[in-house]
């Protein structure tokens, strides 16, 4: 879509960190080298929504009268493209335009270039996030009684229409061990602490 366009920008722009591997993507489709990003947090793990999509990490780079291309991962609500434009704005940038994987229609605010329309809203895992989110998932299902990694999978696909690797998720278990979210018991897995 971008090519067919013929929009050519001088900088592409990841929104960290979603939009990490996208933007390397296109980059290597529009046969460009110069790929900056600046973070924006919105989301956490798992599905959590932060209040507002907020500036974490700025620009790096003078973008003073260059054509912007800026790349997600996806549009759930929109904010976190808004507040990429409104920063980026205010460095006097020539044209700015946007792109992600998957629009939502859910969001305010429809991106430039997408892949992929979602009408209907659901969480998207992406392989370079599964770890994390799976963990955040599993955190969600963790119950106060020990559960084995079988139960806890198929919680996940109760629970979130997940349909998880089970090694992933032994993987994710045991580095939730690791970080004290949760306690190994013969086997099992639990939330550390809690009475059971």
């Amino acid at each position: 879509m971008i090519r067919e366009s013929r929009y050519s920008p001088d900088l592409v722009i990841a929104i960290g960190r979603g939009g990490y591997v996208p933007a390397r993507i296109v980059c290597d489709r529009l046969l460009m080298s110069d790929l900056t990003s600046i973070k924006i947090e919105h989301w956490g793990t798992a599905g959590h929504k932060f209040d507002q999509a907020r500036v974490r990490f700025p620009l790096s780079v003078d973008i003073e009268g260059n054509d912007i291309l800026v790349i997600d991962d996806v549009t759930d609500t929109g904010e976190t493209l808004i507040a990429a434009r409104e920063y980026l704005e205010r460095h006097g940038p020539g044209e700015i335009r946007t792109g992600v994987l998957q629009h939502k229609t859910s969001s305010i605010l429809e991106p430039d270039y997408y892949a992929e329309l979602i009408s209907e809203w659901k969480w998207i895992i992406y392989p370079w996030a599964l770890h994390e989110d799976m963990i955040g998932f599993l955190e969600k299902v963790l119950c106060t009684q020990p559960a084995s990694p079988e139960q806890l999978a198929r919680a996940l696909r109760k629970r979130f229409a997940m349909d998880p690797d089970m090694d992933e998720v032994v993987l994710a278990l045991n580095d939730m061990v690791s970080l004290g979210t949760a306690a190994r018991e013969e086997g099992a897995y639990a939330v550390p602490g809690r009475d059971r």
